[in-house]
């Protein structure tokens, strides 16, 4: 892994109802290919980016996000990064490592139901087309 160069805050958005403490680990189903058991938790260092990411989620629960730190090593997300578009625009990381919950974030940016529509447009489109592998 390489060395990271943001110091956050960080983020992470899921549909889960989570703790002060809880941990989120690796080795849960995609929320975008469920037939990928995914090597790493994803999380960001933007706030809005987080809110995406829980409004996209997969599940039935209100989208939330959290305040979340490292417990370990983390690199720049290959999926959003390098391996698909220049620099690290989205100050996406990925860890194998867990994140603890340190608290939730109430005032992020909800997406229009339009909005929304249209990322999840854009989703299906990226993943229907064989370059929207997600590297794992």
């Amino acid at each position: 892994m390489s060395d990271v160069l943001d110091e956050g805050p960080f983020f992470h958005g899921t549909k889960a109802d989570l703790r002060v403490g809880d941990l989120l680990t690796a080795g849960f189903r995609s929320n975008y290919r469920p037939e990928i058991v995914m090597n790493h938790i994803y999380f960001t260092a933007l706030r809005d980016g987080a809110g995406l990411a829980a409004e996209l989620a997969a599940g039935d629960g209100a989208p939330r996000v959290y305040v979340v730190e490292p417990a370990g090593a983390f690199e720049d997300d290959p999926n959003v990064t390098d391996k698909k578009f220049p620099g690290n625009p989205t100050r996406s990381y990925r860890s194998t490592q867990p994140l603890r919950v340190v608290g939730e974030v109430t005032d992020w940016t909800r997406l229009t139901p339009e909005a929304l529509q249209t990322w999840r447009d854009r989703l299906a489109e990226l993943l229907a087309d064989e370059r929207g592998e997600i590297i794992n």
